[in-house]
């Protein structure tokens, strides 16, 4: 026997009454079957409802061949009767974001002449996925749509039209769909067959929120919040942009001229930087002209930095040339030479300090969990006559 499904009667429904008809074991989990519910089943992209049946959490809900299942964490007795509590914000949540897909599904199938082929609420946001570009300046377009749908408050009209009707009615759908077709449809808006639990009228959503457009597997996917998601949204939003702006000593109109300005000036820095290491390396290199074998240690070098000061001492010294720089815990090393072997010693490093890193027989480079003394002395078990350099 189908479970009665009282989310269709009453999408707003959260407390019934219902007897238990069967309760089984399920992995560490009860499923338990009631004569009736209104605990909305996982489908459609729409999760399921949480909440109690009979004082007891229900985690889940699942429906197959029209059964609805509560899983549970603990059994109830077959014939019971039982109060359900639905979780109000949850579902709230959930109605509001799938009646915006729908109002946003709507308007970009209308006025793009694509299709709907991807939809998820997650726990954060709601994704849809297109089979067509939308650019981020169509997305505008579409977000003040459809806030203009929602300011007008227009009834939601939800219908189960007869085999006859439905051969003539135009809507969405993602797949061929046969016997009985539940429609949703938002006047001037959208018509889709849809499962799912939505408002009865486009006021109810509240907001909603587009956050990006981006390419996906040939279409687009668009991220979107709606309802009380897209004031929490906006007010975190609101929120980060005043704290950056009082840190930046400007407006938050003014954030990403500011924020851009100090990129350009972080570049300038890392370029007088980089002049700075490369004269330096210069200049030690002509003082160890002819050395032999070199392992310099230095602190607060950069990896392109370490690079630079191997390469300038490794050309004249006429050995092995060495760099460990310590930043930030990290101890990176760099090793070169013209003939013989360097992986030898890069995997004894890596093995003895959890290190990751390789390259060829003339270089090496990684970064290593330890201090430089304690990675010289490896380094000597390879290169006992290297001379160690404070840089």
């Amino acid at each position: 026997m189908e479970t009665g499904k009282l989310y269709y009667e009453d999408p707003k429904m959260t407390r019934f009454e219902a007897e238990v008809i069967s309760c089984t074991p399920e992995g560490a989990l009860w499923a338990i079957v009631t004569d009736r519910t209104a605990f909305y089943p996982e489908g459609g992209g729409q999760p399921a409802d949480h909440g109690q049946l009979g004082g007891v959490p229900v985690a889940d809900v699942r429906e197959k061949d029209g059964v609805i299942r509560h899983l549970t964490q603990a059994p109830l007795p077959e014939g019971a009767r039982v109060t359900g509590c639905v979780d109000r914000e949850r579902r709230l949540d959930h109605t509001q974001q799938h009646s915006g897909e729908h109002v946003v599904s709507g308007l970009i199938c209308a006025r793009f002449g694509c299709d709907n082929v991807g939809f998820h609420i997650s726990e954060d946001t709601v994704t849809i996925d297109f089979n067509a570009f939308v650019s981020r300046e169509q997305l505008w377009e579409i977000e003040d749509a459809a806030n203009e749908r929602i300011r007008r408050d227009l009834p939601v009209r939800i219908f189960w039209p007869d085999a006859a009707a439905l051969e003539a009615l135009e809507y969405r759908s993602k797949k061929a769909l046969s016997g009985a077709v539940r429609i949703v449809e938002f006047p001037e808006t959208d018509r889709c067959a849809c499962c799912g639990t939505h408002v009865e009228r486009t006021g109810e959503i509240g907001l909603i929120k587009l956050l990006s457009a981006e390419p996906h597997r040939g279409g687009t996917r668009i991220e979107m919040v709606c309802g009380e998601r897209a004031l929490r949204y906006v007010r975190r939003i609101t929120e980060e942009a005043h704290r950056a702006a009082v840190a930046l000593s400007v407006k938050p109109s003014q954030l990403s001229a500011a924020v851009l300005r100090l990129k350009e000036e972080s570049r300038q820095r890392q370029e007088r930087a980089a002049a700075l290491e490369k004269k330096a390396a210069a200049e030690l290199a002509l003082r160890l002209t002819g050395a032999g074998d070199v392992l310099l240690t230095a602190e607060d070098l950069s990896a392109d930095g370490a690079r630079r000061l191997a390469d300038a001492v490794g050309a004249v010294c006429g050995g092995v040339c060495g760099v460990f720089a310590e930043e930030a815990g990290t101890l990176r090393y760099v090793f070169l030479q013209e003939s013989g072997s360097l992986r030898a010693l890069a995997r004894d490093l890596n093995a003895a300090f959890d290190g990751r890193g390789g390259g060829r027989d003339d270089f090496v480079q990684g970064s290593l969990r330890a201090d430089s003394a304690q990675a010289s002395q490896r380094v000597r078990a390879f290169f006992p006559q290297i001379r160690l350099v404070k840089v």
